[in-house]
C-alpha cells in the first residue's frame, strides 16, 4: 500500500490492490508518478455527482499513451480516512460542483 498526500494535505490511501486495478488498463502504463502529481498539484477537483464524499482529481497532460488527456484521480473521504478508487484517462472532465481549481 502508497501513503498519499493530496493537494490539501490530507494522507490518500492507495492500496496495492486499486494500483493494480488501475494499472490493468493497457493506456495507464507508466501512469504511476502522474497519480501522485495529479493528487498532490491538481488542476481542478470536482465533488462526484454520484457521492458526495468522493472528489475527482483532474490533471492535464498533453503526452499519454493516448495523445492529450486529462487525468482522473477518483478519491472517496470519511472523517478518518481517504483512499483512492479508481483513476482514468479522459477527454474532459466531468460536470459537478467545483471544489478547487488552479488559479
Amino acid at each position: 500500500m502508497k501513503t498519499l498526500t493530496d493537494f490539501q494535505g490530507r494522507t490518500v490511501r492507495l492500496t496495492n490492490e486499486r494500483l493494480q486495478h488501475i494499472l490493468e488498463r493497457p493506456e495507464m502504463a507508466g501512469m504511476e508518478n502522474a497519480i501522485v502529481e495529479t493528487l498532490q498539484e491538481p488542476e481542478r477537483v470536482i465533488r462526484s455527482r454520484a457521492d458526495k464524499t468522493t472528489s475527482l482529481n483532474y490533471r492535464y497532460y498533453l503526452r499519454t499513451l493516448v495523445g492529450e488527456k486529462w487525468l482522473c484521480i477518483v478519491v472517496k473521504y470519511s472523517d478518518s480516512d481517504a483512499f483512492v478508487l479508481t483513476a482514468y484517462l479522459t477527454d474532459k472532465p466531468k460536470r459537478g460542483e467545483i471544489l478547487w481549481q488552479k488559479p
